[in-house]
């Protein structure tokens, strides 16, 4: 169970990232808190549109997705089965491969880094790995009869 609670803390933590970016990218913020770095570089790319949606929009989703159903796997009557937790595996993969690609656009296409970008792709892994350890720990229980 603490693992599916801490794959819904970091959807949610995952969530706030990418609706922030969203919010900026739909000029609902003037300038990005990036420090140093390329945010609006990044953002304002033609790179930050994925088949005519925006790359921030499309990581809100993903990250609600995951938030709900990792809310969803924590219910009691849920604790020992394996399917909530495979799911969250294979979603938050999906969106480990989608950071990977939007990281390569980053190093090797843009010449630039953007900190929340880097940010939400070390959540998203996060998240990867903590279905990981709640699928296993699915597994390694004893069924009762």
């Amino acid at each position: 169970m603490k693992a599916r609670m801490a794959a819904a803390l970091l959807s949610l933590v995952g969530l706030f990232v990418a609706v922030y970016l969203y919010l900026y990218k739909i000029g609902r913020i003037g300038t990005l808190a990036c420090g140093t770095g390329s945010c609006e570089a990044v953002q304002l790319s033609r790179w930050s549109r994925f088949l005519g949606v925006d790359v921030a929009l499309i990581g809100a989703v993903g990250y609600a997705g995951l938030f709900l159903l990792a809310m969803i796997a924590l219910q009691p009557a849920l604790a020992g089965r394996r399917w909530p937790a495979a799911w969250l595996a294979v979603l938050s993969g999906i969106g480990v491969l989608f950071s990977l690609y939007l990281s390569y656009l980053e190093l090797f296409v843009l010449h630039a880094i953007c900190r929340w970008c880097v940010g939400s792709a070390l959540i998203i892994t996060a998240v990867f790995i903590a279905s990981l350890v709640a699928v296993r720990g699915v597994e390694a229980r004893p069924r009762r009869a």
